[in-house]
């Protein structure tokens, strides 16, 4: 059984930062891609930012110069860092991994960004 455990959410001013951590845990996984999505209400699930197991990334248009998305495959920990942060970055913020034996996803932390 396989656990993601994020940390890091939490209330920021406008042009504020934060940086999300997501720990994997359990079964032994050969990890392909890790990454973060975020979900505000009444809008649909997003992709925030994904990395690749060579380090490749990929990020929503909106947080593109923004946010870094990193990961330590020693500690099977994926980072997101926030910068500049927006009101309209309010969501919760859902860490992701994809594995060659399924995908799984965190229970959320909730980021709230004032104006």
């Amino acid at each position: 059984q396989v656990q993601l455990v994020e940390s890091g959410g939490g209330l920021v001013q406008a042009g504020g930062s934060l940086r999300l951590s997501c720990a994997v845990s359990g079964s032994r996984i050969v990890i392909k891609a890790m990454g973060w999505y975020r979900q505000a209400p009444g809008k649909q699930r997003e992709l925030v930012a994904v990395i690749g197991s060579g380090g490749s990334t990929n990020y929503g248009d909106s947080v593109k110069g923004r946010f870094t998305i990193s990961r330590d495959n020693a500690t099977y920990t994926v980072y997101l860092q926030m910068n500049s942060l927006k009101p309209e970055d309010t969501a919760v913020y859902y860490c992701y991994v994809a594995a060659g034996s399924g995908a799984w996803w965190g229970q959320g932390t909730q980021v709230t960004v004032s104006s």
